[in-house]
């Protein structure tokens, strides 16, 4: 029989294996287990306790805090009562916490800690309709309003005696049509939309990821460690997990994972590209100084690792030869890479923003499969995935079983099925914009399938350059070239109505540094060392690297070095880490007009 609710899932699945460990935290340097059995009593006792603070269903729930269990456990309350979870991301700022809170209707809002309490008593004056705030640490308030998370367990204790069947009712009143949760866009443009995602939503977006994975899993432990917030690792690292019975561990922050795979060493792990990216430039700087017999085994091996693509890929046997060379490859280089992230890793999940297709190669040649899909928060979110054996690089794989996908006439993608939104909450306007009267979702991105049905991106229907000639440019692509050098972190293209293509470019500074010492470069500053003849050239070369596999049109012509990177303090990332292009291209307009005199320009 088919799941009616998020929250039945959660509690089917904890009553099967109750003594399993089903999340792990880090405490006191080290990882503490937590047994399917205690999160279900953990979950009801908190659910109660908002239910006797006058939770109940169709009320809207403000969670404001990092990834850690107790997000879980809020999430899985909110979801008991029949309530929806808005989720905040903590990196935002009061006035952008006040705008969720007010948009959303919210009566309670939960947070982590003192940092996010402080925040909200910031603009607490301005949320009229907020009666209670509950915060999981001691945050040292006192009053009526507010509540300590022990103080709604013991809440939680009490209502459970008064109301023995408070669980089994609860669990009646919920529907697929519910609405689960209201996520906030975090919006490259204009004010984030509240995206209404439903019981169903979510569960068809499980049933159906897990339908693609389901001979692969066994006792799998997930690593946590992309915001809860965003909608992709709420459906892959905390849904889709639960489903599947996984061990949940939480990684202490971003900073942390490399650390938390070793201890963690889990077998199932979903990233953005960014992390992928950075793993690699890592083994490419460790390969630096290594001897010339070092590096040429290692390039053989990841050659050996490419050609076994062509049957990986196709979920087909290496042919004998080939699978000699690849077990040697392995014993004496993919060994050590697998090492580096635990060494139990079965498959890495990739999405958010597109993956390099050198880089998705590289990892999945050595071993380490990484799948890519596709998807928007507006869509549960996963469109399309990579299939374990049957998957190519530089597409997204085929739409799920549920999923309908078609390609309109400008070359945009539309999908429809169980996962697509309810709306956006209290936009009518922009609903109607997004799903037409067919049901299907306009993504705003533009892609095609490809002659063997891979769905293939191609960018951003609103970030798509043209050129003053009229000539058509994918900044994203363009960019994930220029970012796979070691020596640059971020860049942006510029050329929309303009007679050619620029970049504004964001140094990765240790490697560049690295180059200076070894070049004998005197400098006593960043800008100063950035206006070096000998690292213009530098950046000269690399940029022509990436021109000579472009077409002239879309060729980066010319380019500004910039000192400070990208960031979401700064506005110009949002916490997503997607460029916002508007913000980047104002803050930078001086440097981009530069770009476009007749003299050249480097800095």
């Amino acid at each position: 029989m088919a799941l009616a609710s998020l929250a039945e899932m959660f509690y089917q699945t904890c009553s099967k294996k109750p003594e399993r460990v089903g999340m792990m935290y880090k405490s006191g340097g080290s990882y503490q287990p937590i047994t399917f059995g205690e999160m279900k009593k953990a979950v009801e006792k908190l659910a109660a306790g908002l239910a006797s603070i006058g939770v109940k269903k169709g009320d809207k729930v403000i969670l404001l805090s990092e990834n850690r269990y107790e997000w879980a456990f809020s999430d899985y309350a909110i979801l008991t009562n029949g309530a929806a979870t808005v989720p905040v991301y903590p990196s935002l700022l009061p006035h952008q916490i006040k705008y969720i809170i007010n948009h959303s209707d919210a009566q309670v809002v939960i947070v982590s800690n003192k940092d996010q309490f402080d925040k909200v008593r910031e603009i607490e004056g301005e949320l009229a309709q907020v009666k209670t705030i509950i915060s999981m640490e001691n945050v040292g308030a006192s009053g009526e309003k507010y509540l300590r998370w022990s103080d709604l367990q013991t809440c939680g204790e009490g209502y459970l005696k008064d109301h023995p069947d408070y669980l089994e009712n609860a669990l009646k009143k919920i529907t697929r049509d519910d609405l689960a949760s209201i996520v906030y866009t975090s919006g490259t443009t204009g004010e984030p939309k509240g995206v209404m995602l439903t019981h169903g939503n979510f569960l068809s977006n499980v049933e159906a990821a897990n339908h693609v994975l389901e001979n692969e899993f066994g006792e799998e432990i997930f690593l946590s460690f992309l915001p809860l917030c965003h909608v992709f690792e709420r459906m892959v690292g905390h849904f889709l997990a639960n489903y599947i019975s996984a061990t949940i561990a939480y990684a202490e922050s971003i900073d942390t994972v490399p650390q938390n795979l070793l201890e963690v060493r889990p077998t199932l792990m979903a990233a953005v590209p960014r992390f992928y990216e950075k793993v690699y430039a890592r083994i490419q700087e460790s390969l630096e100084d290594a001897p010339a017999l070092r590096k040429k085994i290692f390039n053989w091996a990841v050659a050996v690792g490419k050609e076994s693509l062509k049957y990986k890929s196709r979920g087909l046997e290496m042919p004998g030869g080939l699978k000699f060379k690849y077990n040697i490859a392995d014993k004496l280089v993919f060994s050590k890479l697998k090492t580096r992230v635990g060494g139990r890793i079965k498959y890495f999940v990739s999405g958010g923003a597109p993956l390099n297709k050198e880089i998705g190669e590289f990892f999945t040649g050595a071993g380490l499969t990484i799948l890519e899909g596709y998807g928007l928060t507006e869509t549960s979110p996963v469109i399309s995935v990579n299939r374990p054996k049957r998957f190519k690089f530089g597409t997204v794989g085929f739409p799920l079983e549920n999923v309908e996908v078609k390609i309109a006439e400008d070359g945009e993608i539309l999908a429809r099925g169980p996962n697509v939104m309810k709306g956006y909450y209290k936009n009518e306007a922009a609903t109607k914009e997004a799903i037409d009267p067919e049901g299907w979702f306009h993504t705003g991105d533009i892609g095609l399938f490809d002659e063997e049905g891979f769905l293939v991106i191609t960018d951003r229907k609103k970030d798509i350059i043209v050129t003053a000639g009229g000539k058509n440019v994918a900044p994203q692509y363009i960019e994930g070239q220029l970012t796979n050098s070691r020596f640059i972190e971020q860049a942006v293209v510029i050329g929309d109505k303009r007679k050619f293509c620029s970049a504004l470019i964001v140094p990765a500074l240790e490697p560049l540094q690295k180059f200076a010492q070894e070049k004998g470069i005197a400098y006593s500053s960043t800008s100063q060392l950035l206006e070096h003849p000998e690292v213009i050239k530098l950046y000269e070369q690399e940029v022509a690297a990436v021109n000579k596999n472009l077409a002239s049109y879309e060729s980066i012509k010319k380019f500004a070095l910039i000192e400070q990177p990208f960031t979401i303090e700064s506005g110009e990332l949002t916490p997503t880490l997607k460029i916002k292009r508007r913000v980047v291209e104002q803050k930078y307009a001086d440097i981009i007009e530069k770009l476009y005199e007749d003299k050249p320009v480097h800095a």
